[in-house]
């Protein structure tokens, strides 16, 4: 059987890598175009791969530095992993675990509290400690039967702009909102070129718009329209696919849903990704035009560093409770911690709540309860009455929501 070791990502190196990548996901390798309009978003800088005794990436596993929101709105460095495979004649010979430890080792060196990441497989990436934080629904609205309630989207105007001008007003326009919600990414420079630019002036007939409100532009959304016709029914509107779609008010969020839904010869707008409590049936109506298609995991979180992660979100109105965390990978954070709304700490007290780092980590932006995961066995309760804390500490009124691709 073949060496193979694992090493950061030299410069010059990251292309044969994103080919790797491309492959092992069952994609085609990027052409020239395509390659020059991702490199600014694959530098070498966060990349780790495996590569064979003649020098050959077999496996990569890559990462780029953002900012995540947690509860509480503090804003905290994260590592975004935006590609981890390896080559489907080197897997089971322990490739994966070799880069996830050596990526969450440099996390840790480097002192980052959180890695984060969309999972290919939902069974891959709890042994390494990440857990579902985030989820989401997919709706589909039946273009016929939406109309809005009277007033509703009109404190503004859209319009379209021009592929070339996405590009340039976009990013600001994005960096403009708040990001109160938990799990909202900042997105970085070098995110735009190859997740959004590469998108809008592609080939694939993506429309981007921009709502403006009295304070001028304030949401955009991206989509693209899909031919639904068949020869049974060749008088079937298109359906309008959601891509992007952020807004900074609820008069931008309403002002571009009236938008989609006035666009003519359209059967059906839908959008995968969306926030779990987004409220669309309430502009309608006849709220059972919108119809929930699916409810999927969407970003996985890992607390790389436990203490200080804990410390930088808030917590709700209840009495403290103490956690024993169990990290394999990162022993640093194996400990007890006493949480509660006036801060956390070290502490050598009797645990209330005994859970693994994938479990805390599923928990900690505020969707789920510690009871239905105490319920399923993946935290030990040894304290019955710290569980409706520990739920109050935790969970947050809106829903936790990234809404960002990597």
């Amino acid at each position: 059987m073949s060496e193979f070791s694992v090493r950061a990502v030299a410069e010059g190196e990251q292309r044969a890598c994103l080919d790797l990548l491309s492959e092992s996901l069952h994609g085609k390798a990027p052409t020239d175009e395509a390659w020059a309009k991702m490199a600014p978003s694959w530098p070498a800088a966060g990349k780790f791969a495996a590569f064979d005794e003649h020098g050959t990436p077999v496996g990569i596993a890559s990462s780029i530095d953002v900012e995540l929101t947690v509860p509480g709105g503090q804003k905290l460095a994260t590592a975004a992993v935006d590609g981890v495979g390896v080559r489907a004649d080197w897997t089971r010979r322990g490739i994966l675990t070799a880069m996830m430890a050596v990526q969450l080792e440099d996390l840790a060196a480097r002192g980052v509290p959180l890695a984060a990441l969309h999972a290919s497989e939902a069974v891959i990436y709890g042994r390494f400690g990440y857990g579902a934080a985030t989820f989401c629904k997919g709706v589909s609205v039946e273009r016929p039967r939406a109309r809005l309630r009277d007033g509703v989207g009109r404190d503004g105007v859209v319009r379209f702009v021009t592929p070339a001008e996405a590009v340039e007003r976009v990013p600001a326009l994005y960096n403009r909102f708040e990001g109160t919600r938990p799990g909202f990414v900042a997105r970085p420079v070098n995110w735009w070129p190859g997740f959004f630019d590469r998108v809008v002036t592609g080939t694939d007939g993506y429309r981007v718009a921009i709502h403006s409100g009295p304070d001028g532009d304030d949401g955009f959304v991206v989509y693209q329209t899909i031919d639904a016709r068949d020869r049974q029914a060749p008088e079937r509107g298109a359906i309008l696919d959601i891509r992007d779609f952020h807004a900074a008010t609820p008069q931008a969020w309403a002002g571009l849903w009236r938008f989609l839904l006035s666009v003519d010869l359209v059967s059906a707008v839908a959008g995968r990704g969306r926030p779990l409590d987004e409220p669309i049936a309430e502009l309608l109506t006849d709220p059972r035009a919108v119809n929930t298609t699916e409810v999927i995991d969407d970003l996985w979180l890992r607390l790389i560093d436990v203490p200080a992660a804990l410390r930088a979100r808030a917590y709700g109105a209840a009495g403290p409770v103490v956690l024993e965390v169990l990290d394999q990978q990162l022993p640093d954070n194996n400990g007890r911690y006493v949480v509660g709304p006036d801060g956390v700490e070290r502490t050598t007290a009797e645990a209330d709540l005994r859970l693994d780092v994938a479990t805390l980590s599923s928990l900690y932006l505020g969707h789920g309860l510690f009871g239905d995961l105490a319920l399923s066995g993946r935290a030990e309760v040894l304290n019955e009455s710290a569980v409706a804390r520990a739920d109050a500490l935790f969970h947050t009124a809106r829903s936790p929501w990234c809404g960002t691709f990597f």
